[in-house]
C-alpha cells in the first residue's frame, strides 16, 4: 500500500474556510495512493478550546462534504481526521470520518479518551462510546484519536475486531514528544499491527505541536516520521506484514487476560 499522512499546520491568521479549502486540495493532490490520512482537528486546531462551539459542524457539514470530494477526486482512501462536531442534541464530540475512492462515508468515530483532566476537550465534549474498524481491499483499519494512544485497552479491543492497521490521527504537544514515539511504537509492537500517527505542525492557542507523524510496522520498526513543519509524509507498506508477523510470533494466542472470564489453571 502506499500511503499519504499529511502533517497540517494549524496557523491562527488562517480562516478555517481557507484551510479547508488548502487541505482539499493537498488531498486531491494524493492520486495514486491507496490511503490518505489527516490530523486530529486541524480545521480549528486541537488545543484552541475556546474556538469549539463556534466552529463545531453537522457530522454532514464542510468539512464532511469538502473533505468527500476530495477523496473522490483523489480516488483515494481518506481517513479525513477530526473534526468539531455537533450532534442534533447539541453535544460536541471529537468525530473522525473515513471515506472510499468514491467519496462515501464509510465510518465516522467519536473519540473516546478526551484530554483535559476535567478542563478543555474532557468537559467540552461528549465521550465516545463504539470501537470502529474500516475494512479496506488490503487490510483493517482501528480508528484512535490522539489521546486514545494511551489506553492500550482500546487497541486491543481494535484487534479483537480485526483491525492489522491503527490509524491515529493527532494533535500532540511538542514537550510530549518522547512519548508520541514510544507508545506509536509500543502499540504497534503489542497489537503486532502497523501504525500510523499523524500529528499537526504549528502552534495551536500557544501550544507547540510536536508533529513527527509516524509510521510503524508490526515489529516496532519505523519505517517514516516527519520532521516539525507542514509536510506530506509518503510511505509503502506491505499490509500483509500484519497477518505474517502474528503466524511467526504467535504472542496474541497467548493471552490469558481481557478474554471471557474463565478460570485460570
Amino acid at each position: 500500500m502506499h500511503a499519504s499522512l499529511i502533517q497540517i499546520a494549524v496557523n491562527p491568521d488562517e480562516s478555517v474556510n481557507s484551510r479547508r479549502e488548502r487541505v482539499a486540495s493537498l488531498v486531491a493532490a494524493q492520486r495514486g495512493a491507496d490511503l490518505v490520512v489527516l490530523p486530529e482537528l486541524w480545521p480549528v486546531g486541537a488545543f484552541a478550546y475556546t474556538a469549539f462551539a463556534d466552529e463545531a459542524e453537522p457530522l454532514l457539514g464542510p468539512t464532511h462534504d469538502g473533505m468527500a470530494k476530495a477523496a473522490a477526486e483523489a480516488g483515494v482512501w481518506l481517513h479525513a481526521g477530526s473534526f468539531v462536531e455537533r450532534a442534533e442534541d447539541g453535544t460536541l464530540y471529537n468525530t473522525s470520518l473515513v471515506f472510499s475512492p468514491e467519496g462515501e462515508r464509510a465510518a465516522a468515530y467519536r473519540k473516546i479518551h478526551r484530554f483535559g483532566f476535567d478542563k478543555g476537550e474532557a468537559v467540552m465534549m461528549g465521550a465516545g462510546e463504539e470501537l470502529v474498524t474500516v475494512a479496506l481491499p488490503e487490510t483493517v483499519l482501528g480508528l484512535a484519536t490522539c489521546y486514545d494512544l494511551r489506553f492500550p485497552e482500546q487497541f486491543r479491543g481494535l484487534v479483537d475486531a480485526g483491525a492489522e492497521t491503527m490509524v491515529v490521527p493527532a494533535g500532540w504537544p511538542e514537550r510530549r514528544r518522547s512519548h508520541w514515539t514510544l507508545l506509536a511504537q509500543a502499540r504497534a509492537v503489542e497489537n503486532q499491527a502497523y501504525v500510523l500517527a499523524v500529528g499537526t505542525a504549528g502552534t495551536h492557542a500557544g501550544v507547540e505541536q510536536a508533529g513527527h507523524s509516524i509510521v510503524v510496522d508490526p515489529w516496532g520498526e519505523v519505517l517514516a516520521e516527519a520532521g516539525a513543519a507542514e509536510e506530506v509524509l509518503t510511505v509503502e507498506f506491505d499490509p500483509a506484514k500484519a497477518a505474517a508477523t502474528r503466524e511467526q510470533f504467535p504472542a496474541l494466542k497467548d493471552r490469558r487476560l481481557g478474554l471471557a472470564p474463565r478460570r485460570l489453571a
